[in-house]
């Protein structure tokens, strides 16, 4: 499959220099790091990324799907921002043990600097999205197998990258209301994410919903 690259290099250029830097990494560091599982005789990393299965080798990055045979939104074989996330979560990211606790984008290290590009790149895209068509939000999260949890009017969780956790928050909207939502991330994402990272992450999920719904 072909990449998308932007026509104005945006994507193109830390694209490739995250490709380098991944290069440098020790593959079993990086695999206890981050507790991706690391096959040393295939040189392969297995990630999950929105549920589904990949396959990423060391040092070229080239993915392929674990399961050949599997249909579904595989963001990671042809979006840059999708591959340059996971490149980071390897390149310098790490995976601790949740305490079960969920923040606010605000309530993250320097989420309150951030918070206007991620209300407007992930708050109001969700909500506009989905918040008139809540049958549609909840059919693309259980295409996801995300689990649905008892919040606003209908929520779920699903996991983005092996270990970490988000929740999709949805107030339906009426003729007198707008919808309203809201995102939440599993309190161990700090480690293996930055807050602009995490903008990218709500925008991955977002595209993927709205493939399988």
């Amino acid at each position: 499959m072909e990449l998308n690259y932007e026509k104005d290099n945006k994507e193109r250029i830390p694209y490739a220099h995250y490709l380098e830097e991944y290069k440098k990494i020790d593959p079993k560091e990086a695999a206890q790091r981050c507790q991706v599982p690391y096959d040393e005789e295939t040189g392969q990393f297995h990630i999950r990324l929105m549920g589904y299965a990949y396959l990423v080798s060391f040092p070229d990055f080239e993915v392929k799907k674990e399961h050949e045979e599997e249909e579904g939104a595989f963001l990671l074989l042809t979006s840059i921002p999708a591959r340059i996330s996971v490149l980071r979560f390897l390149i310098q990211g790490q995976l601790v043990k949740s305490a079960g606790r969920f923040l606010t984008y605000r309530e993250v290290p320097w989420g309150e600097v951030y918070f206007r590009q991620f209300e407007g790149r992930c708050l109001s895209r969700l909500k506009f999205g989905f918040g008139f068509q809540l049958d549609k939000f909840a059919r693309g999260m259980e295409k996801l197998g995300a689990k649905k949890i008892s919040m606003g009017d209908v929520a779920y969780e699903f996991e983005f990258i092996n270990g970490l956790l988000v929740r999709f928050i949805l107030w339906a909207g009426d003729e007198e209301f707008p919808p309203s939502s809201q995102i939440l991330f599993a309190d161990n994402f700090p480690y293996a994410y930055q807050a602009e990272d995490l903008a990218v992450v709500g925008d991955i999920s977002i595209t993927t919903l709205k493939i399988l719904a």
